[in-house]
């Protein structure tokens, strides 16, 4: 049986569409930035300041985040934490660890 050129267009929107959707479920690197911020403030209590490395891997994707573990005064003097967060390929975090915690007025000394 052969298809109608109808059937055919038909056949081709189909194909075309089942190709794009994985793509178009896939979220953004912004939101995935947003999402992974949001999910370490709930599980540790504290506030994401910035994010200081983005990267995808194989796995997923994999940010390092700066957090207030401690406000002091002056400000210069709060501490402040870099977490290694992972997370999986739709965003889900999977997994955190505290990597390195400075005075806010330090700069790095080159080690980590």
């Amino acid at each position: 049986m052969t298809n109608t050129p109808k059937q055919e267009t038909e056949t081709e929107n189909t194909e075309n569409t089942e190709q794009k959707e994985p793509d178009q479920r896939r979220p953004r690197p912004t939101e995935v930035l947003r999402e992974a911020r949001a999910q370490l403030e709930e599980l540790t209590g504290m506030a994401a300041e910035s994010v200081s490395s983005f990267e995808r891997t194989e796995d997923g994707w994999s940010l390092e985040v700066e957090v207030l573990e401690l406000e002091r005064v002056p400000d210069t003097m709060s501490l402040l934490s870099t977490y290694k967060v992972d997370l999986d390929p739709d965003g889900m975090l999977t997994g955190y660890k505290r990597i390195r915690r400075y005075e806010r007025g330090r700069s790095d000394s080159g080690r980590r």
